[in-house]
Formats: structure tokens, sequence, C-alpha cells
């Protein structure tokens, strides 16, 4: 293992950092604050509220924190910490920079890749992956046992968790005069744009005319549902377990909390937060926070709240 010292990560910490200790630390690997020895660097979460306990017990040779100089120096067994403003993402950065394996891109020999496929050079597609007539940009990968059907576009640099199916046929049907339930054909695709991670067993269906959309930079968890023709807005977070029924459009920037459901054909906002285990019924405004179920807007949610508390 090769010891990383102050000069190495210069770059990654910004005009703003500050240095309290030993500026002349190494250390040998990353870990968290209540397992780290004498070789690792560490960092110090700033909503934490036993940060005290946590400073006076570890081990850690180097703390990336946001804390300030004067309250750092009561903790002088430390040999060395990096005062910045956003200390997890220096830690992320220095974590894939130092720590984190190259990708190695390859195609599984088990995976069956239909002959019609565009896959561009340097991609990644795990073991018994199953690959319809889709597009795959550069850089991409497709881990195991993922379904990708036909007419699913894959941008630059996405990727796909392991298990997860995408272009799957919708659940649009409509009663006949026997009162039996005939399927709306779904003739559309999925486009994922650039930059786009879906976790691990997620599903997002096929559009049924045109294309259940994606947009870039989105972060999408496991365990997610997402129905046909809806419309993603550019980096957007989606969270474990959300359900969105088909046509829902989320605009730019959104924050979808776990287990939340929202039902079709409704707008959410820019910039929206929607709260833990929401039921979102009817369209939410730009810039606002929503909870409860089923959802409001946060401070009528409160109030209600406050009121049922008094009854």
């Amino acid at each position: 293992m090769k010891r990383i010292f102050l000069e190495d990560i210069a770059s990654l910490l910004g005009k703003r950092s500050v240095i309290v200790g030993n500026k002349n630390f190494s250390f040998l690997k990353p870990s968290a604050i209540s397992d780290a020895d004498q070789d690792s660097i560490s960092w110090l979460n700033p909503t934490r509220k036993d940060k005290k306990e946590l400073l006076l017990k570890t081990k850690a040779a180097v703390i990336i924190c946001s804390e300030k100089k004067s309250f750092l120096k009561n903790f002088t067994h430390v040999p060395a910490f990096i005062s910045v403003p956003n200390p997890k993402l220096v830690f992320i950065r220095i974590v894939k920079l130092f720590f984190q394996p190259a990708m190695k891109f390859s195609i599984h020999p088990s995976a069956v890749i239909h002959p019609q496929a565009k896959i561009s050079k340097n991609v990644f597609i795990g073991s018994h992956c199953t690959i319809g007539k889709v597009t795959i940009k550069e850089y991409s990968v497709i881990a195991p046992g993922a379904v990708l059907f036909d007419h699913v576009h894959i941008g630059r640099n996405v990727i796909i968790g392991a298990n997860s199916v995408l272009g799957s046929v919708g659940f649009g049907i409509s009663r006949n005069d026997s009162g039996a339930y005939e399927r709306f054909p779904h003739i559309g695709g999925v486009t994922i744009e650039d930059n786009v991670e879906i976790g691990t067993n997620s599903c997002i269906d096929r559009g049924t005319l045109g294309n259940t959309i994606i947009h870039k930079g989105c972060k999408i968890d496991n365990l997610v549902h997402i129905a046909h023709n809806v419309v993603v807005g550019e980096n957007s977070v989606i969270i474990a377990n959300t359900m969105i029924g088909g046509s829902t459009i989320i605009g730019k920037n959104s924050w979808i909390a776990p287990s939340s459901s929202l039902r079709d054909a409704i707008i959410i906002g820019a910039n929206v937060t929607i709260g833990t285990g929401a039921n979102v019924t009817k369209n939410v405004p730009d810039n606002q926070t929503w909870t409860g179920n089923p959802a409001r807007e946060l401070t009528e949610f409160v109030m209600i709240q406050s009121k049922l508390k008094n009854l």
C-alpha cells in the first residue's frame, strides 16, 4: 500500500481548506471515524450531534471536517484535521481517486445480446444480462442479471444495477364491453441520458407511444418502480421503494424520499422535496416540500399534525 501525503490531495481541498495540526501527515486507507486507526483518513459529518464523543474516541490519523480551528484544538490526540466547507464531498473524491479500483470494461460471455444492439467501446456488461435491440454509449456499466428490452437507449457513463429491468411493458389496461381487461399496447421505449445511476432490482417501464425518459444526472436507488411515460428531470434523486405512476412528470433537482408513492399523470415541480412515505395525489409546485398521506405542503402538514395532537 502506498502512503498518501498532503501534496497528493492538495488539488482536491480547495482554497478555503485549513490544516490544523501536523501538516506533514500521511495515511494508507479510508475508514469510518469509529473504525479508524493510526493509518486512516476519515470524515466527520457536520450534522452529527455526537461529534465531540466521536472525536474523543477516534484513532484516525487525519479527519476531514468543517469545524472551526478553535474547536479542533481541543482534540490534540488527532494528528491532523482538514477543515473544508463540504467534508463529505472531499472525502468522496479522495476515495475515488486513490482507493476505488478502475473499471475494466468487458462483456461477459454469458450475456445474451441481440445482434442488432448498438454497443459502444468501453462498456461493461456483466454476467447473465439480457440485452435487446438497444443502444449503449461509452463508459456505461450494466451489472449482472440486468435486462434491457428493445428500444432502450443508454447514454454515456450510466450505471444500471444488478437485476434491474428496463423497457418492460407497463400496466396500462382498459375494460372491454364484456368486462374483461385488455392491455394498452406499449410500443415506445426508454431513454436514459448521460451520467444516470439506477440501483439494484429497479424497474423502468417503456412508454406506450413515446418514451419514458430519465434525464441526465439523475440518481435512482434500489427497488424503485417507474411506470410508462414518466419523465424525470435533470439531477433528480429517487430513493428506495418509491413508486411513480404512469405519465407523471418530475422537474429538475427534485428529491423523492424513500417509500414515496406518486400517482399517475401528476406534475412534480423543480427543486421539490417529497418526504419519506408520502402519498402524492396532486400536482406539486416548484420549490416546495410535501409530506404525509395524502401529501400536503410541509407547513400545512405540520399545522394539521399540531391540531390533531391537541384534540
